[in-house]
């Protein structure tokens, strides 16, 4: 496996201000747009600059142009990479002012922009306290614990990257098979990398929004990004618990059907409200708490809570008191006596700390919820919930959006892509440019048709890609048919998977325009497999052989033979054996760099459609490997060698670290976005559709 190589840039302040996945991306846009002569001018910049969304909602082109000329450069002027990225910093310092900052659009996305680099000590602090008390007993890291959160100590043990693959094990038990975790004492910059990988393919896999931060940014352990991931960690392992599933009790927060469908569109955080306002109303509480930060920073809320669930530890006292931190600290003293652990302070609430106020209000949630068991209501709620492959489908399909980095977060497959707003983003990732955003209603929608012209352009665009799409109207989006919903985002996950296979066979040989199917794709998983004198051969994707997960043992083995410990492997032939190689496939081909949100239960079952993504994703990591096969060494269509680790076209490839989501763009506000060189439609063939079997 070759060693991770980042962008460097001379001037350390300029390189400080981007992460790696920025850099990448910006330096593969900038090699794009060179002209034949190979320069870039200054003129040349501003039709790049207005497409880029983060722009494009902020300024016309002149207006760009206006501000690159305040450089006192001419437009015919020679432009490098660093006055590039100058230019583009600029732009984007001007677009935060003009629109009063930046704004998250759910509680997942983490502070992990590249303008504000501020660390929150409080935060700090509450997190180390959180890794120091669920790892303490862990083999590997309690020798390394308890974390003095005065120091770098957590920034330090974090660079090895097994703290960040044990803590997403700790929120979801099992994402990790931590065979695949690089524990030696001391590791080398390919085994770090490795566990890095592994780390954020493994956290995107668990719902975190990790696109603008690399693997080197995680070796340099910068502290706003890695507080930042731990962050997103904790609050999934805290609110896990926060949905109809998990605990059906919830139901007793609402009135009837159309509330529970309500609450099924809830993120956590929102669920969260509102369980604490159900309880807060029965006990005589008179406001309304709709925020973790202001509402709760007298405290009374709180005294309230723990009176209505705790009367035994709780009493009149805190109301009584007059001065809020004194109010705080009892607050926290009582629900201590529930057990909860102290993720703030006094101070912390007295200031309104979002994140901690959310994290106490999770703590008291998990050990008391005061939910009654109506078996009536529970039952009812039951109904609301999938069946098992749609479960896992639904799960798949909403992880892949939100790794793409659009700006809205997705909670609930179903409900969220009513409106087509979601969808429309999705599509403007996969497809730049196919959507006409004049004709697009932004959320909130309160008028119906509105959803249904979203709906529409979405059916729209997707029959210009030779989707199939017979008899499917824009309605059957928003009044959320399942089947056809998931048909739909099959057939646009796929496609963005053999999009991005053309394009980098494209690159390597004069293939363009050539369409890649799933045959192509099984014939080179086979081939690799018995060029390394290995015996599987698989005759589809549903072959029933897979099930014991020995071919992709020996296709991730062909493709990088040090990834696999065969002393791991089992033969499959019996059921825990076949878990067993699951388990290890899904976290190797993470740890290798490919980004897929499969579970072990798809291979063993042999999901069709998520045999096709994890083959497609191998070969995906394989084909950018110098060396690796005939389509591995990528040269340019006049046969000269692309430009390799120097972050040229390779590692804008390698940027994308095997993701079959197109991590194009890092952030909807503040990150670099590029522009595919994809066509938006595919001239030849369906790209298959979701009954395919």
């Amino acid at each position: 496996m070759s060693a991770f190589e980042g962008v460097i840039v001379s001037d350390t302040w300029l390189q400080s201000q981007f992460t790696q996945v920025e850099l990448r991306t910006l330096k593969s846009k900038f090699l794009s747009i060179r002209n034949q002569s190979g320069r870039v001018t200054l003129g040349d910049l501003p039709p790049v600059f207005v497409k880029l969304k983060a722009f494009s909602e902020m300024f016309n082109e002149d207006e760009i142009k206006s501000i690159l000329l305040e450089s006192g450069k001419d437009t015919g002027e020679d432009t490098d990479f660093e006055s590039y990225l100058r230019a583009h910093l600029n732009l984007q310092v001007r677009a935060n002012a003009k629109s009063g900052g930046s704004k998250q659009s759910s509680f997942l996305k983490a502070t992990t922009t590249t303008v504000h680099h501020a660390i929150n000590t409080s935060e700090k602090s509450s997190y180390v306290a959180h890794i120091n008390g669920y790892l303490a007993e862990d083999p590997f890291l309690k020798k390394y614990l308890p974390l003095d959160p005065s120091t770098n100590a957590l920034f330090d043990l974090a660079k090895d990257g097994v703290l960040l693959c044990k803590l997403i094990n700790i929120a979801v038990p099992g994402t990790i098979d931590e065979r695949a975790i690089n524990t030696k004492a001391v590791l080398n910059p390919w085994e770090r990398n490795e566990n890095h990988t592994l780390c954020l393919n493994s956290a995107k896999a668990i719902g975190c929004t990790v696109v603008n931060i690399g693997t080197q940014d995680l070796v340099e352990a910068r502290p706003h990004l890695v507080l930042g991931l731990i962050s997103q960690i904790i609050k999934i392992q805290l609110l896990a618990d926060l949905n109809l599933k998990k605990t059906p009790q919830l139901v007793e927060l609402v009135d009837d059907s159309q509330d529970v469908e309500e609450l099924l569109g809830l993120p956590p955080d929102k669920v969260l409200l509102k369980w604490m306002n159900f309880h807060l109303k029965k006990a005589g509480y008179e406001k309304q708490v709709t925020n973790f930060s202001s509402d709760v920073k007298d405290g009374e809320a709180y005294a309230y809570l723990l009176n209505a669930l705790a009367p035994e530890h709780s009493g009149p006292a805190a109301l009584d008191m007059k001065d809020p931190t004194a109010r705080a600290n009892l607050v926290l003293e009582q629900a201590e006596k529930l057990d909860c652990k102290r993720y703030l302070t006094p101070k912390d609430i007295v200031e309104g700390s979002p994140n901690l106020n959310l994290a106490f209000v999770a703590q008291i949630f998990q050990h008391r919820n005061g939910l009654s068991a109506d078996s009536k209501k529970m039952s009812f709620a039951e109904m609301m919930t999938d069946d098992a492959e749609t479960s896992r489908e639904e799960r798949c399909f909403r992880l892949w959006i939100n790794s793409l980095g659009t700006a809205t977060y997705v909670n609930n497959l179903f409900e969220d892509v009513r409106n087509g707003w979601v969808l429309l983003e999705v599509l403007d990732k996969i497809s730049s440019g196919s959507v006409n955003w004049k004709k697009a209603s932004k959320p909130p929608i309160k008028m119906p048709f509105r959803k249904v012209e979203n709906a529409n352009q979405v059916i729209e665009i997707g029959k210009q890609l030779n989707f199939s799409l017979v008899n499917v109207a824009g309605n059957d989006i928003v009044q959320g048919n399942k089947k056809l919903v998931l048909a739909f985002l099959w057939q646009l996950m796929r496609f963005s998977m053999l999009q991005l296979l053309r394009n980098l066979r494209s690159h390597s040989q004069d293939k363009a325009g050539k369409e890649i199917t799933d045959a192509d794709i099984l014939n080179w998983a086979n081939k690799k497999v018995k060029k390394a004198g290995r015996n599987s051969q698989v005759e589809s994707f549903k072959d029933k052989n897979l099930s014991s997960g020995v071919f992709f043992l020996e296709l991730l083995s062909s493709v990088e033979p040090r990834v696999v410990n065969w002393s791991l492997a089992t033969k499959g032939e019996t059921e825990e054996d076949k878990k067993l190689n699951a388990t290890y496939i899904i976290s190797v081909a993470r740890k290798l760099g490919c980004s897929i949100f499969l579970l072990p239960e798809d291979i063993i079952e042999v999901n069709q459609k998520m045999m096709l993504t994890l083959t497609a994703s191998i070969m995906y990591w394989s084909l950018q490997q110098p060396g690796g096969d005939a389509e591995s060494n990528l040269t340019t269509p006049d046969g000269s060698p692309t430009a390799s680790a120097d972050g040229e076209k390779e590692a804008a490839l390698a940027s994308a670290v095997s993701n079959l989501s197109m991590d194009k763009a890092a952030s909807n506000h503040t990150s670099p976005q590029t522009e595919h060189e994809n066509p938006s439609k595919v001239e030849n063939g369906k790209t298959g559709s979701y009954d395919e079997r």
